[in-house]
């Protein structure tokens, strides 16, 4: 079966990390685009299990939770007009928990952003977690229930809850590029006894911007959006661990991975090939050849 080299796989998942589109890495690489997919494919499925097995028992002391929005094939208005658009179009959030001294992503989810969703991942960051922590996260009211069933008491718990006005002095066309504007914040105590000051969301949506810098398919108002579900669940597998493993954290001058203690040096992305060509499936045994009867 012939391979890319792996100096070109590695740049193909490099460039995917570093905002590229997938047609535009494609051209880049000088490769066919169902290529870059079926890395970003086999890429992907590795990425999720190495975090399953390599983030555990992790050691914090503050967590912060965010969702950021996309979309795939559609945005949610447009599906009922879209063109055979398949059950997963419409909205895609992807939840996150950062630690927010290490800046480690400990937990990560796609999907919707009802409550079942809000169990799932809260349950996935408890069991990651070797101690009690201090939890914030936005106002979302799903993740009252989520906390409780996932946690019980053992949390220091909080809600950052922002309230937002209009922008001020933009009328017109202007208005639907620019958001809402944040006027305040109200910090809740929800369970035990989080700090005051340490009640914030701010590392997990500075890693929001990170995630639409470097994911092309998150950046708004492009046609580089998800087609594709499975996809964009594959490409923030892989996104995890670039940035937990791979990526040197500006202001830590180490990995998140590294900080955490998860890690004792800074992988490279030819490090990460090398994981998914030691966990490709072997080639079975060829058959005997038999030539088909032609039949008229």
């Amino acid at each position: 079966m012939n391979k890319l080299p792996l100096t070109t796989r590695s740049l193909i998942l490099k460039m995917l990390c570093e905002g590229q589109s997938m047609r535009a890495t494609a051209r880049l690489a000088d490769v066919s685009y169902n290529t870059v997919a079926k890395l970003l494919v086999d890429a992907g499925k590795v990425c999720a299990d190495l975090h399953d097995e390599l983030v555990q028992d992790v050691t914090a002391s503050r967590i912060q939770c965010d969702e950021v929005w996309s979309f795939t094939y559609a945005k949610q208005k447009n599906v009922a007009k879209a063109k055979a658009a398949p059950d997963e179009a419409g909205d895609t959030w992807t939840w996150t928990a950062l630690d927010s001294d290490s800046k480690l992503i400990v937990s990560w989810l796609v999907g919707g952003r009802d409550g079942e969703y809000a169990i799932a991942f809260t349950d996935d960051l408890r069991s990651r977690l070797a101690n009690r922590v201090q939890l914030t996260t936005d106002g979302h009211k799903a993740y009252l229930e989520a906390v409780e069933g996932s946690f019980g008491g053992d949390v220091d718990y909080a809600q950052l809850i922002k309230l937002y006005g209009e922008p001020t002095g933009q009328k017109g066309h202007e208005r639907k590029y620019s958001p809402s504007e944040c006027t305040g914040t109200k910090k809740r105590r929800v369970e035990g006894s989080p700090d005051p000051a340490y009640v914030s969301t701010s590392h997990a949506e500075r890693q929001n911007l990170t995630m639409r810098m470097q994911m092309r398919r998150f950046t708004r108002l492009t046609n580089a959006f998800s087609k594709k579900f499975e996809n964009h669940m594959h490409m923030v597998a892989l996104y995890t661990v670039w940035y937990n493993f791979i990526r040197i954290h500006k202001s830590l001058r180490v990995t998140p991975a590294m900080a955490a203690g998860l890690s004792e040096t800074v992988w490279d992305m030819d490090d990460l090939v090398r994981i998914m060509d030691e966990r490709a499936p072997k080639p079975g045994p060829r058959g005997p050849y038999r030539k088909q009867p032609i039949s008229n």
